[in-house]
């Protein structure tokens, strides 16, 4: 490929034109939408009483060839002569419909795309802020693609039946070339709403809002539909865009005494967001908006004081308990937590025991799994230095508050995309968009204990000037549902508390679409569907080992949550969901001593053939395997969580080449470890055992040869040691465990090869042999 034809696929002569017809015509606009060529808008224009029309192109390299051969066409070639009535009609010159309908071609600048009163198009050449409206087809890839342009895109997104539209920050130039280089930009506009313009109007103007959104909206009254149960400060049901969602009978306490009533504000906060996420787009997109799920509310916390600091498992137990006298699908979602179990340093505490207890259906009333999400706290604001913001993030003196640190609940950080200020602003956004949210706490411990965070969710930014501390801002924040509507409608919502809400409808709205999967299947395809930002992944070296990815999973966990991707993993054929059981540990026929007594041994159905056929082809394989473990927090075994866990699972793939009988071999010996760092493999995983085998959710992925993975079709779930790997337990009972295994090929434009193989052999997975110890 020479120069000039590496310029044209990179979009280099990609183009802006606009085209006008001859005075009092109308072009033929068909002929300019076509290959290489996209119909941006067309308005009629008059000057000195003549009308003209004018077209705004995006043209490709190829699309302005093909426009000049049409006209050279019409100046040299005619259509062939045709018969009509027996007489011989002379051909007329080609494309002359087009060719004559217009008097004039010229490039276009940003003006040609700008929808707003001209008078508002940006004077000056610094940096300003756009509402960019984009084909919805090209959306994600302009999303990604213009920051490497310098410019910035924020958070929110409006859908309309055509467009997509976002505000973007940038300077003229770079967004003109951002438009050329990207394509996909139907028009530009000057924004004008923010959550800030929603929360400034008065209780009328909120009001009337507020009624043409639920106008819009359809709330679900299916009783088989799922809930959220949010253990907060209890949920008010005045408000309009909550009331269809919360039933009266719906709202309940952990204290019997205690009001049902949200007198603070905070669980009316993060229920207007577990049902429609920020609200800010979604008053200004119009379009019709469905909640399928609904709310539950139990207040965790008294209106005055506090719970006394012992007996928080107890309420959260208790809270759980008031909801489940009626049976229903539940995400349960807690955005309380405690920092005066500082330094836990990751190890359990009571109340993040009883969390692992909770979720395990060890108890509570009701002795079925549950999925349970908490936010993993927030840092003060006057606790920020002058250094970098992520410096007080990573330090042992913001670690995660506790129960976060639980095994079996999903905790959530929260990260932001929100790094816009109106112009003017004599402050600047803290975090650049992408990373860690200011407020956000992270991990402070290394392998020993569980990955936390999970995920990182949107939770807003700061505002920093020249003297601290930073500062909350309008701009910087999602909006949301007021507890004292009529006076106030919508408030602001931030940090962590905001990042768990979203998280909790978004996994809500997956189990909904999946009602049959386990709580551990959902936890699984959830936080196995994130993946880190650009900005995140800019803290890893040029060519990170596994190491270096500790640092991104104490910010971020696995990062954010993709929520089509989480469903098409629970969708495609691709993607292997296996729910099964396993029996762990049991006694020696010869010795009488406890031993490992069960693994799985699947069978993978990989199209063995195609993927021979791609030979050096790349494919990454994804596993996820989840299960809930019972704790024992004694002291004894607070420092291993060899003792702590019921039970601990570990997944393995075999090797190239590797047969069964030295698979089950090396199994084998990895079936003993000990406390401390394992010892890391050598097989290509990307985040390495010793990220991958702590806690009970582990996650990894490895990138090889498509003929490789061919070679690589057996895949093991085995035991290792846990607490119930015990003589005296197991002369009592052989306690089986639930596991949920995940398996997701990405080959990119490669998976239609592959999907059909796969689907046809899918059933050999679910036939998976049993190996007795």
């Amino acid at each position: 490929m020479n120069h000039a034809e590496t310029q044209a696929a990179t979009g280099f002569f990609n183009s802006l034109l606009e085209v006008y017809s001859r005075p009092d015509e109308r072009l033929k606009k068909d002929s300019l939408d076509s290959s290489g060529l996209a119909l941006l808008r067309s308005h009629l224009q008059t000057e000195n009483g003549i009308t003209s029309e004018v077209a705004t192109l995006f043209a490709s390299a190829a699309g302005v060839a093909k426009l000049r051969k049409k006209v050279e066409q019409f100046r040299t070639e005619n259509t062939p002569d045709r018969e009509k009535d027996g007489v011989i009609v002379p051909g007329r010159p080609k494309n002359a419909d087009l060719v004559q309908s217009i008097a004039a071609i010229v490039e276009a600048g940003l003006r040609a795309l700008w929808r707003s009163p001209q008078a508002k198009f940006p004077a000056n050449a610094g940096s300003v802020h756009w509402e960019i409206w984009l084909e919805p087809d090209q959306a994600e890839s302009f999303i990604q693609r213009a920051v490497g342009l310098g410019v910035l895109i924020g958070a929110d997104r409006l859908h309309f039946p055509e467009d997509i539209v976002v505000i973007g920050e940038a300077t003229r130039d770079q967004l003109a070339l951002a438009v050329r280089r990207l394509g996909g930009v139907r028009a530009l506009a000057a924004p004008t709403v923010t959550a800030d313009y929603f929360d400034s109007l008065d209780a009328q103007e909120q009001a009337a809002w507020v009624g043409e959104l639920s106008q819009r909206t359809t709330f679900t009254m299916d009783p088989n539909a799922s809930y959220i149960t949010l253990l907060d400060t209890g949920v008010s049901r005045a408000h309009p865009l909550i009331q269809p969602a919360l039933a009266a009978a719906d709202r309940h306490a952990a204290n019997p005494a205690w009001g049902l009533e949200d007198i603070k504000g905070h669980g009316t906060q993060l229920a207007g967001l577990a049902l429609f996420g920020d609200l800010t787009p979604k008053l200004q997109d119009m379009l019709p908006v469905s909640v399928g799920h609904r709310l539950e509310s139990v207040k965790l916390l008294p209106d005055a004081g506090f719970n006394p600091h012992h007996l928080l498992g107890a309420v959260t137990r208790n809270a759980i308990d008031a909801v489940e006298m009626t049976i229903r699908r539940r995400t349960f979602t807690m955005a309380t937590t405690t920092s005066d179990d500082t330094p836990h340093d990751g190890a359990p505490t009571s109340w993040s025991s009883e969390i692992d207890q909770l979720t395990a259906g060890v108890s509570g009333k009701c002795s079925d799994p549950r999925l349970i999400l908490i936010s993993a706290g927030n840092i003060d604001a006057m606790t920020s230095g002058a250094g970098h913001y992520l410096e007080t993030c990573d330090h042992p003196d913001s670690e995660l508050e506790s129960p976060s640190q639980a095994w079996n609940a999903v905790c959530v950080g929260a990260y932001t995309e929100k790094a816009m200020l109106p112009p003017g602003e004599s402050y600047t956004a803290l975090a650049p968009s992408g990373d860690l949210s200011p407020a956000s706490r992270t991990a402070s411990w290394t392998s020993q204990w569980p990955l936390k965070p999970d995920v990182v969710l949107e939770g807003g930014n700061w505002a920093a000037g020249t003297v601290p501390p930073p500062l909350t801002h309008g701009w910087l924040s999602l909006l949301t549902t007021d507890h004292n509507y009529p006076r106030h409608s919508f408030c602001f919502s931030h940090d962590t508390s905001a990042a768990t809400a979203l998280a909790a409808k978004q996994i809500t709205e997956l189990w909904s679409d999946y009602p049959s999967l386990w709580p551990e299947t959902i936890r699984g395809l959830y936080v196995s569907s994130a993946r880190w930002t650009e900005q995140m992944k800019s803290h890893l070296p040029a060519n990170p080992s596994k190491g270096a990815y500790a640092l991104l999973f104490r910010r971020y966990g696995y990062g954010v949550p993709d929520l089509q991707r989480a469903r098409r993993s629970a969708s495609n054929a691709l993607t292997l969901i296996v729910q099964d059981e396993i029996t762990p540990y049991g006694l020696s026929e010869k010795t009488g001593g406890d031993v490992h007594k069960e693994l799985r041994l699947f069978e993978l159905p990989w199209p063995v053939e195609e993927l021979r056929k791609l030979g050096s082809a790349l494919v990454t394989l994804r596993v996820t395997l989840s299960s809930f473990v019972a704790p024992n927090p004694s002291e004894a075994s607070r420092g291993s969580r060899y003792r702590y866990a019921s039970h601990n699972l570990r997944f393995k793939l075999n090797r190239a080449g590797e047969n069964v009988q030295q698979f089950l071999a090396r199994i084998t010996r990895l079936a003993e470890p000990v406390d401390g760092p394992p010892n890391e493999e050598d097989d290509s995983w990307t985040f390495g055992s010793t990220r991958r085998d702590v806690g009970s959710l582990h996650i990894d992925q490895l990138t090889c040869r498509a003929s490789d993975l061919a070679r690589r079709n057996l895949l093991a779930v085995h035991p290792v040691a846990g607490w119930w790997k015990n003589k005296k337990l197991l002369e009592k009972t052989l306690p089986m465990v639930r596991f949920a295994l995940i398996i997701e090929i990405d080959a990119s434009e490669l998976e239609t090869k592959l999907y059909t193989e796969v689907a046809t052999s899918i059933t050999a997975l679910a036939k998976a042999q049993i190996i007795v110890g």
